[in-house]
């Protein structure tokens, strides 16, 4: 898995590609960061020998969360695909990721998120699917809405979807966001700004592709995942909004 997600300073030369420990205008990144240095923990505590789920536990439904309930949820149809890769581009296969997000009206269907947009009783917001064998992914969805949060006056969060990847070990966990092209909500978003590298902001924004795009159904978009090396996709904190 990747190095610490905490990681804010330039290390051999390369690029800082993850979020600033202390980054005021974000401010979780302030309250929520570790104040003591970290511990190794002992791999006998923590190891559990994967896969810890039977290969027919992961349903190929639970990568369409268009098809969860009765009837169709409200929203923009969308495609997205893509690769999650290792730092040499070499395929991570049979990887699980966890998706969750808000609904086309930009609201989570979770009893913390109070601000009067509406629910969809047909949108839950949740899937999971594993990697190909050529750590290829793809899963159907709706295009989530952007939504107030209350890290400052009048903030707004862009419109995205988080992911959550699982390595060998129930510690392994890395969280990340994909985010969609032209939102004119990046530059004003400080989770999005923490990144002080250029690049690796616009390694979290989805590209547009019309191959998987499906007529009169859905637009599609392909997003990779690159879990080490110094083009690794940002990760955030588990609890960040």
């Amino acid at each position: 898995m990747a190095p610490c997600h905490y990681e804010a300073t330039k290390r051999d030369g390369c690029v800082q590609s993850q979020p600033r420990l202390d980054y005021a205008p974000y401010r979780s990144s302030i309250l929520r960061h570790p104040t003591k240095d970290l511990h190794h923990a002992d791999p006998e505590t923590i190891e559990r020998w994967a896969p810890c789920f039977g290969p027919q536990d992961v349903s190929p439904l639970e990568a369409d969360l268009t098809i969860q309930h009765s009837g169709a949820p409200i929203g923009e149809r969308i495609r997205v695909a893509g690769r999650v890769v290792d730092g040499d581009g070499r395929p991570v296969a049979h990887q699980l990721v966890e998706v969750w997000q808000a609904n086309a009206g930009g609201r989570y269907i979770h009893k913390r998120d109070q601000h009067p947009a509406p629910l969809d009783p047909n949108f839950t917001g949740t899937g999971r699917f594993l990697t190909g064998a050529d750590g290829s992914y793809s899963f159907q969805s709706i295009k989530p809405g952007p939504y107030p949060w209350k890290n400052h006056r009048n903030a707004w969060r862009p419109s995205h979807i988080h992911f959550s990847l699982f390595g060998t070990d129930f510690t392994q966990r890395m969280v990340t966001q994909m985010y969609f092209p032209g939102d004119p909500l990046f530059a004003l978003d400080p989770i999005f700004q923490s990144i002080t590298d250029a690049d690796a902001r616009a390694r979290l924004v989805a590209v547009y592709d019309h191959d998987l795009t499906t007529p009169e159904w859905s637009t599609g978009y392909r997003w990779d995942i690159v879990l080490t090396g110094s083009h690794r996709t940002w990760m955030d904190a588990e609890d960040d909004a």
